[in-house]
């Protein structure tokens, strides 16, 4: 270990990789060695959670430690300016050399390439799985292979090439996103039946409007290209559901694996040149994403499944292995990376850094609720209403506001908004709202107040529809 070195940084980021496919998080259906390793040697953040389970919105929030109605990325539609300070300009500029591999997500041209980087290579848009094309400074260059593999491979060129600067590289994959097209080394994995989620057959009895009209069902909304297969014809609605299940499953585990392999080729590089233990590594996917969980597949809402990601920070020769139950943010990040390495954060990061979080013996945690919005009401694709929330420890509240939301195929626009609360410890899996519960009377006012006064604090504007709690104004 070199203490008065800084530490280098690697970043891994993964798209719609839900912490119930990791192993060291409880996977009930796959394994995962290298995340899992490498969680070993660090922290394993238990409750991280994003600001708008949406990918373009939440890559933004990674770099630029702002949320969504700051930084102006809200949906898929919006992408991020580079005249934006994010962490990345801050290490260059005090000395850091940086670089980009992989999923960018955050548009292309002059006004929105990235910005900080010595060097970068992005996909364009979602990009392509097998021999994908990458977008650089000189201009696209295809790459023959599979996708997960390039980044890495990239990326470890890269670093072999550095001197003594300090670096930090980004990793930011594709997988696992749809369509979930894996590697053929990976095809005989996943064979057996995988177990069904507790909530698969979740009728939404206990909740609003948007669960139940959403269109991501798995047994519903999954395509051909999805499933490259059709059912077996003789199967019924109920069968046919599970047999769904079983090839989304498998290819998305698939694609997991090769993400796997990756971190063990980077962790194996950096302990080859004994820089493991004075490198900060962080795994993270930038939402989480639905397993079956309440019958889906996709992210969006702020229920659980969606809102948490997985977040795995090493850094031995500073933090020690463990784990945290904290709430932590993806906004928080930015600030994190810049504190290990000594640099300044740049004035308007909202978030809050986990360095104390993670080396102090007592440390105060950085915030006692999350603040969680998602802005595409007018999504086509999976009919998710518009809605923010507050989550924290016990509870969650949210406000469902769905301005020209109606039902698919009717045209109808005329919800009114809607509220649901969750009690997680007495209601883990959120099946049933107690927002008119008259026993929750008292934590339904609190909430609705904290809720009000995060988006003050926080610089974001309440719905007009949103009624001014009492002792609060406009």
């Amino acid at each position: 270990m070199n203490p008065t070195r800084r530490p280098n940084i690697v970043f891994v980021l993964t798209d719609d990789h839900a912490a119930n496919a990791i192993g060291c998080y409880g996977s009930a259906v796959n394994a995962t060695p290298g995340i899992d390793a490498l969680a070993a040697t660090g922290v394993r953040f238990d409750r991280a959670l994003v600001e708008n389970a949406l990918c373009t919105p939440s890559r933004a929030a990674f770099l630029t430690g702002t949320y969504s109605h700051t930084s102006g990325v809200t949906t898929l539609a919006t992408h991020l300016t580079n005249d934006h300070e994010t962490f990345i300009t801050a290490l260059r500029a005090a000395g850091y050399r940086t670089a980009m591999f992989g999923k960018w997500h955050l548009g292309h041209g002059p006004a929105h390439d990235p910005a900080g980087f010595d060097h970068w290579e992005v996909l364009p848009d979602q990009g392509e799985y097998f021999d994908p094309e990458f977008y650089t400074p000189l201009g696209p260059v295809r790459h023959e292979g599979y996708v997960t593999d390039i980044i890495t491979d990239r990326a470890l060129a890269w670093m072999a090439a550095q001197g003594d600067e300090p670096y930090c590289v980004l990793v930011w994959h594709k997988a696992p996103h749809r369509p979930w097209l894996p590697h053929p080394r990976h095809a005989d994995l996943f064979t057996d039946p995988i177990p069904l989620p507790p909530t698969f057959d979740d009728d939404y009895d206990g909740r609003g409007t948007p669960a139940h009209h959403a269109t991501m069902r798995i047994a519903d909304y999954l395509t051909d290209i999805d499933l490259k297969q059709d059912p077996p014809a003789e199967l019924g609605y109920a069968d046919r559901a599970v047999w769904k299940y079983q090839r989304y499953m498998q290819d998305y585990l698939r694609c997991v694996a090769a993400v796997d392999e990756g971190v063990q080729a980077l962790t194996g590089f950096l302990r080859e040149r004994s820089q493991f233990d004075d490198t900060v590594t962080i795994y993270a996917s930038d939402q989480g994403f639905y397993l079956g969980e309440h019958g889906w597949f996709d992210k969006r809402f702020m229920y659980e499944e969606s809102l948490r990601m997985p977040l795995v920070l090493s850094y031995p020769a500073r933090v020690a292995a463990g784990s945290t139950d904290a709430l932590v943010s993806n906004v928080d990040i930015a600030q994190t990376l810049l504190d290990f390495a000594g640099v300044d954060a740049p004035e308007g990061m909202q978030g809050h850094s986990l360095v104390g979080l993670v080396t102090e013996p007592d440390p105060i945690p950085v915030r006692d609720a999350h603040y969680y919005r998602f802005y595409e009401h007018d999504d086509h694709m999976h009919h998710v209403w518009a809605h923010y929330g507050v989550r924290t420890d016990r509870y969650k509240l949210i406000y469902y506001y769905a301005d020209g939301m109606g039902l698919p195929n009717t045209g109808d626009t005329s919800y009114p908004p809607e509220w649901e609360l969750f009690d997680l410890e007495t209601d883990p899996y959120e099946l049933t709202s107690v927002h008119l519960d008259p026993a929750y009377a008292g934590i339904r006012r609190e909430l609705t107040l904290q809720l009000w006064d995060l988006q003050q604090e926080l610089g974001d504007s309440p719905h007009p529809r949103q009624p001014v709690p009492e002792g609060r104004t406009r």
